[in-house]
């Protein structure tokens, strides 16, 4: 992977793909699927994610204060919703998904080979995270992986469609633990 500046980590997000998640705590290290991210700075970059008391890897975050945010290609969509409907509790999802860990450069918490780019953070902020679920992250690292050949980025619509580059696929169907968010519009 090459490494690049951490100011442009915006370039990365700003278009707001689904991301995946690597924490670690004791036992073993997790991976969470999240929509719910921000670039809030360019330089120093910071980045906010919403990542909810509910979620396992939200003890681990605020335990460790380390991250990484992993930015699938688009044909990982069918691994990246099956991610976000387990709990790390119960599972490894690196082994479960077929997932390559490597380790990071600048925290903890594996990078994602099979992804496209893996931003490496701490955490910045944690006085929202009580009232908001909102952790402000500092970007410490960030590589890219050039080798990738699909290079398209997933965007989740809020009820269980995809878009790839301006398709949509539709996986309501395979977002077993979300069917309460399925509205049309």
């Amino acid at each position: 992977m090459r490494e690049v500046s951490g100011n442009k980590a915006y370039r990365l997000l700003e278009a707001g793909p689904i991301v995946l998640v690597a924490t670690g705590d004791q036992a073993r290290p997790n991976l969470m699927t999240m929509g719910f991210h921000m670039v809030i700075q360019h330089d120093p970059p910071l980045i906010g994610c919403v990542i909810g008391p509910w979620d396992h890897s939200f003890t681990a975050l605020r335990e460790t204060g380390e991250c990484v945010i992993s930015i699938p290609g688009a044909d990982l969509a069918s691994k990246v919703v099956d991610i976000g409907n387990c709990s790390g509790a119960d599972a490894d999802k690196f082994a479960r998904f077929h997932l390559t860990a490597i380790p990071s450069r600048s925290v903890r918490p594996p990078s994602i080979a099979e992804c496209l780019a893996n931003i490496e953070c701490v955490v910045a902020d944690d006085t929202m995270v009580d009232r908001y679920s909102l952790f402000v992250l500092s970007v410490k690292t960030i590589t890219v992986n050039d080798s990738r050949k699909e290079r398209r980025t997933l965007h989740h619509n809020g009820d269980g469609t995809f878009s790839i580059d301006g398709t949509t696929i539709d996986l309501r169907n395979r977002m077993v633990r979300w069917k309460q968010f399925q509205v049309d519009l």
